[in-house]
Formats: structure tokens, sequence, C-alpha cells
């Protein structure tokens, strides 16, 4: 046998122990694998995963850091500056950037996000309440703040709304003295100090005056390191209530409560900050998150709509699953897509809720259930829940599915039986043949859970058809109902003979 072969489910290994054979049987076929490995370039990352030690291809926790000011300040343009890209929206008018809104950057070695707090405009209700909404929003997300300042006009009214914010948030800031190109503009940075916020930084965004000493400040105000969350062994597992505007998350959220703890009205869009509520559902204590309405594309949303889409992705990145709301009483719609390719990103368990169930017709239920299942043909894999959150018909259905879909997001597959059911598929479905060569599967650990993450090494590239492949017998043989899976695949070569 090759070191590069998978063992095939008929091939002779040594006998099992008498005690439980069929556990036994898998222990050997993955020490034979193991064994085989040693033939290849192994990194320490790799040896990690064996191990099971951590999951080294997730991207660490980065620290925030917030640019924050009134319209036309630059707040843009020193993004770009900071990137290294021209990736921000900028022209010579005020509430211009909608679009983007974090971006990763990198100085002096540290590697943080940066959020660019544009998308809010001046006409909606008014300057000062939109600069004010803005502001608190990027400030909670935020673990540091450069607050920018346009030198030549000198603080403002607006401005120093701003200041008494971030003074009751307590947060680091850096003040930037933006739009200073001499001598003259240092004097008027100067004046700034007026705003009791420390130093101001002068600098030109558009010309790059300064700011390398703006971002040595910043990023001594950032953390050194990420503060690990610790969830207590028996604490209240947390349901994130997500979905487009006015599908009845809050709707959900009273009736499962049993009281009326959040504001429901016809207007789309009434909650407009994540709520945490405690509620008790089937005999447990529950942390339930009911989210602002997600709209179509966040650079299309104004003011606090903006925000409020940040604040339901950070909801979902909060909780471990995810009640997807969809409005049953009309056709599936692009936000609704989107608002699921969210959590499926975030890799959080997931239930699909229909909710509205009630005013669908008795003869048009079955042309739903068609369009449904050709309109959601990726996610067979998701627990569906039919119910109406007015009236409380069928909520009973959520908690099964709730476990189901946890108990999937918390499975864990022994290596030694994740390598027999490989061994079996490869010997049924090899990889196709491709420029005269055949990957081979060398070897498969689980290296996490919570969503359940595999590593495979292979000898070859392992093409995107045959791992959904592998996805979809994962599904069939293990579950994983209500959870999204992720595959890791890690072409190794065969160490080199001296």
């Amino acid at each position: 046998m090759n070191d590069d072969d998978v063992l095939g489910p008929d091939e002779a290994l040594p006998a099992p122990h008498e005690s439980d054979p069929e556990e036994s049987l898998d222990e050997v076929r993955e020490a034979a694998l193991r064994a085989g490995l040693e033939a290849y370039d192994l990194t320490d990352e790799d040896f990690a995963a064996l191990e099971g030690e951590s999951y080294l291809d997730t991207e660490e926790a980065l620290p925030t850091l917030a640019i924050i000011g009134r319209p036309n300040v630059g707040k843009s343009t020193l993004v770009n500056r900071i990137i290294g890209k021209r990736l921000a929206v900028v022209e010579d008018r005020p509430g211009v950037t909608r679009d983007r809104v974090n971006y990763r950057a990198e100085w002096a070695g540290r590697d943080f996000n940066l959020l660019d707090t544009g998308g809010w405009e001046k006409n909606v209700t008014g300057i000062d309440l939109s600069v004010a909404q803005a502001a608190e929003a990027a400030i909670d997300l935020a673990d540091a703040i450069v607050f920018v300042v346009d030198a030549t006009v000198g603080a403002t009214a607006t401005d120093e709304q701003v200041v008494r914010l971030l003074r009751k948030a307590d947060k680091p800031v850096v003040l930037a003295a933006n739009k200073v190109d001499g001598p003259q503009g240092e004097l008027e940075a100067a004046a700034l100090w007026n705003l009791g916020l420390g130093e101001p930084y002068p600098v030109s965004a558009l010309h790059g005056r300064g700011t390398g000493d703006l971002l040595d400040a910043a990023i001594a105000a950032l953390p050194e390191e990420m503060p690990q969350v610790e969830v207590a062994e028996n604490a209240p597992r947390r349901i994130a209530l997500v979905g487009r505007p006015n599908v009845g998350k809050s709707s959900l959220l009273n009736q499962l409560a049993g009281e009326q703890r959040a504001v429901v009205h016809d207007l789309a869009g009434t909650t407009r900050d994540p709520v945490d509520e405690e509620v008790e559902i089937g005999g447990r204590p529950w942390t339930l998150v009911d989210t602002a309405g997600i709209r179509r594309r966040v650079h299309q949303t104004k003011g606090a709509d903006f925000y409020a889409s940040l604040r339901t992705q950070t909801a979902i990145e909060r909780s471990e699953i995810a009640l997807v709301l969809l409005d049953a009483s009309v056709p599936l719609t692009e936000q609704d897509t989107r608002v699921i390719s969210q959590v499926v990103d975030a890799g959080r368990a997931m239930v699909l809720v229909f909710n509205k169930w009630d005013l669908v017709g008795e003869d048009e239920r079955f042309l739903l259930e068609r369009s449904i299942e050709r309109d959601l043909v990726q996610l067979t894999w998701a627990p569906r829940v039919n119910l109406s959150a007015r009236t409380g018909w069928h909520t009973n259905r959520l908690l099964p599915a709730v476990d189901l879909a946890l108990s999937s997001w918390d499975q864990r597959i022994s290596t030694g039986r994740l390598n027999t059911f490989l061994g079996e598929l490869v010997a049924e479905h090899p990889h196709p043949v491709r420029s005269g060569k055949q990957p081979k599967i060398l070897f498969a650990t689980q290296a996490s859970t919570s969503p359940p993450r595999f590593v495979i090494f292979a000898s070859g590239f392992l093409e995107p058809t045959y791992r959904r492949f592998i996805e979809r017998r994962l599904r069939e043989a293990f579950g994983f109902e209500g959870t999204p899976i992720q595959i890791s695949v890690r072409v190794r070569e065969k160490r080199k003979k001296r």
C-alpha cells in the first residue's frame, strides 16, 4: 500500500480488540493513516490540527478602531490613507459614505479592524441627531476611537455634542485635527485642546502629513489582547431573532416570553437596537436577542437604520443559533437570502421560521411548499418551522428544532470513525482524474465544533463539487441538521528522499 492511498473498506487490518470490534477497527485505521502522514511535509499548524489543539485556519479576533466625526471632515479620506487603498468613496459633500464599513488594516505590525462611520445623512431628522446616533453606535462597536475634526473650521456645536457621547462612553479617544497642510494649520489645530480630549494630532488625510504619529497614538490606545469571552457552563444559550424588517421578530419574542417585552408596530424598522431578553421556554432559561431588521443592502440604508444593520451582524456573531424569520405571505426576497447568508457565513446554527403562515390559504400552501423547496434547495439541512407569531400557532415546535440544531452545532465525530467513513466513501466514489492525476485523501480530523470544522489532508486539490459531495454525505451519515459545516483541505506533498 502506498503512503498516499486511502485504506479501502475491505483492506486487511490487524485484528481489532474483541471488546468493541467496531471502535477498535476505527482506531486501527486511524493509526495506520496517521502513520502514512509521516512521509509528507507537515507544518506546525498541521500538527496542532491533528492533536485537536486549535483550529488555526480561523482568524483571531482583532480590535476595532472607529473613525468618527461630523460630515465632510475627511473621515473617508483618512480611511483610504490608513488602508493604503481608495476603497472608501470620497466626495466634497457630506453623507457620501454608505457602502463599505469594515476594513482590515495594519500599522507597525499590528492588525486591526477599521470602522468607517459614514452612511448617515443630514436630511432625516436633523444634523445633530443623525451625528449623535451614528457616533453612539460606532462607539459601542469600537475598542478605540479616532475623532476627526476639521481644523480649518474649528470645533462646532455638533463636534461638542459628539464629545459628550465620547466622555459618557469612557473609551480611549485620539483626536485628529484634519486638513492641516502647514504651520498656520498647526496653530488652528492647537485650539482644539479646548475640546478636553487631550492632544490634537495635526494631520492632512489628503496628503498623508502627520498620519504616522496619529496611527502610533491610535495603536497605543487599542487593547494589547482581545478579551476572551468565557461562557459559564450553565449559562442560557443565546438565540438571535433575525430577518428583514417587519417579518414579526418582536412579535415572536413577545409570544415566547409570554408578555409584551418588545414594541410591535406595522411600521417596518420599529426595533433599532438589539434587545437581550431572558425568557423561559420549555422550563429552561434562554437569552433571546431581538434585532433590528436588516435592510436590502447596507450601503442603501441611512441614519440609524445603517447602524442597526451593523448591530444586527454583531448580534448574530454573539449568538449560538439564529432563528431566521421569513414572511410566508410573500415570496422569498433578496433581503431574505442575504440574511440567511449572514448567518451561514458567521457559522451559527440556524432554524428557518416561516411566520404569518396563517395568512396563507389552504389552496396556496402546496404551491408555497414547492416554491420554498426550490428557492432554498441549498439549505435542506436547516430545520423549518411554519408558525404564526401573532397567535402563537405552532410556536411549540420551535424548541425541538432549536435543540436539534444546537446538538448538531456541538456534535463531534471521532477521528477514527471519520476516516473510516471517508475510506468507504472514496472507495465507492473516488475523486475524478484531472490532467492524469487523481488526488488522494490522506487523513481527516474534526478540528473543532460550534460549528463543526473538518480538516482534510490530501495529496492534491479537491474540486469544490467533490467537497460539496463530501459535505452532503457527512450530513447523510451523521446528521448535522441545522448547522453549517466548514471543510478545509490542506494539500501536502511527499517529503523528498535524501
